[in-house]
């Protein structure tokens, strides 16, 4: 087995590990009249709705079809209606849900149209109701509805900003939430149902229910000045349509308006640390030394990417019996300031290809558990001691790539793509990486 082989292998066993229909179909079950969870956050129970209410299965992001798909399996025919909104190619087969399509990263009229019915569902849900909302990472995208004064291309702009501004997950989705009819709890908000149960796969650092999917079932804590703060700390005011800067203005001149917000249950079923421990089980079982750094990846790609192979090269330089491997997870945030095609995961092992040149015995992979890395349609890439001269060969200067932001051509061109197609999962990305 290729030392490729086997880093796809254990990026396999650490996605199977949070995918949603597998998660929910091993921790959950009907006894009785109750719907069961037995899994990560701790059990719960919650009965089922008798006489003339229904359960409602609601949802959104790029792996909801999945986690419906482990909901279906427990529920059955007890499902009275569902709708879920997923990006374009990532459904499934469901019976009693069905699966809307929208665009991501940047929202476009599919998505306000996925949105709208969705919430004619939450609307019309009844107090005797239960509602089961199955949340992933994608959703900030995918569930859009722009706050009253602002339009979708309004929105749009703002979100293609802030994606390209460098700034992280919780900055970007602080400002969707404000500029939101649905996001910040509002989606929560109307439907009558007493009984709200969202179950997620987290996608962000720290798993915090307000920041994944932008927080639409869950109390907002944050202020449109925050917004306000966070646009004024990537220079975006200028490049903002006013439209926006003047409703965060208002809205920051007003106070944000405080609603009684529900005690609901919600359960994170699935996280990265479910994907890490898996991914060190399958090492382990396989007879290798394996290290977890200890520290996410997060802050600057090209920053978190060298930090990793520096520890790679570090390991190199020690004499062993049998490959040792090295796993991180987490997101980095990729500026982005020319207009090619690739995205974080394929920079990252761009910029760990410069720090192990010439390495011998060293290869990582690195890529979203989502199947997607930026607006391409690969997960990742590889990057071994011989990218560099392989590109040096073949006449392709990665610095030039680099610059562009252009990395998929490139490593196109050298075979270092990795491709998963959609996983089922949304738990951030994962650098692996094989000593030995």
């Amino acid at each position: 087995m290729t030392s490729r082989d086997l880093l796809v292998k254990l990026f396999a066993s650490a996605v199977d590990a949070a995918r949603g229909d597998k998660v929910l179909r091993t921790s959950t079950h009907v006894r009785g009249d109750a719907f069961v969870y037995e899994g990560e956050g701790g059990s719960l129970e919650i009965p089922l709705p008798a006489g003339s209410g229904r359960v409602i299965v609601a949802g959104a992001g790029k792996a909801a079809a999945s986690l419906a798909s482990g909901l279906q399996y427990a529920l059955g025919d007890r499902i009275g209606e569902g709708k879920v909104i997923v990006k374009h190619g990532h459904g499934a087969p469901l019976e009693r849900i069905a699966v809307l399509e929208a665009s991501h990263p940047v929202p476009d009229e599919s998505s306000v149209a996925a949105t709208q019915s969705l919430l004619r569902l939450i609307d019309g849900t009844k107090e005797q109701d239960v509602v089961f909302f199955l949340l992933t990472g994608g959703a900030s995208s995918l569930l859009c509805l722009p706050v009253e004064g602002l339009s979708l291309a309004d929105k749009a702009a703002a979100t293609t900003l802030l994606l390209n501004s460098g700034a992280d997950i919780h900055e970007m989705n602080t400002v969707r939430k404000h500029l939101s009819a649905v996001k910040g709890g509002r989606l929560r908000l109307r439907s009558r149902a007493k009984a709200f149960c969202t179950l997620t796969i987290s996608d962000v650092i720290g798993d915090d229910p307000a920041v994944i999917g932008s927080g639409p079932t869950v109390a907002d804590r944050s202020s449109a000045l925050d917004a306000l703060s966070i646009v004024a700390r990537y220079e975006l005011e200028s490049r903002m349509p006013m439209s926006v800067i003047e409703h965060l203005r208002t809205d920051a001149t007003s106070g944000a308006a405080q609603w009684p917000f529900p005690q609901d249950v919600y359960r994170i079923v699935a996280s990265n640390r479910a994907s890490l421990d898996a991914c060190v089980r399958s090492a382990g079982a396989r007879q290798l030394d394996v290290s977890v750094l200890p520290d996410p990846m997060v802050g600057d790609t090209a920053t978190a990417a060298r930090a990793f192979a520096e520890k790679l090269k570090e390991l190199a330089k020690l004499s062993r019996a049998r490959p040792h491997i090295v796993i991180t997870g987490g997101e980095t945030t990729l500026k982005v300031k020319g207009s090619g095609k690739g995205g974080r995961n394929q920079e990252f092992a761009l910029h760990a290809a410069f720090a192990v040149d010439g390495v011998r015995n060293v290869t990582l992979l690195a890529a979203g558990t989502d199947g997607t890395d930026g607006p391409t349609d690969v997960a990742g890439a590889f990057a071994d001691g011989s990218t560099v001269a392989r590109a040096r060969a073949a006449g392709l200067e990665i610095d030039a790539y680099l610059r562009r932001n252009d990395a998929y051509p490139l490593l196109d061109a050298l075979g270092d793509l990795f491709k998963t197609g959609p996983t089922g999962t949304n738990v951030m990305d994962l650098a692996i990486g094989i000593v030995g």
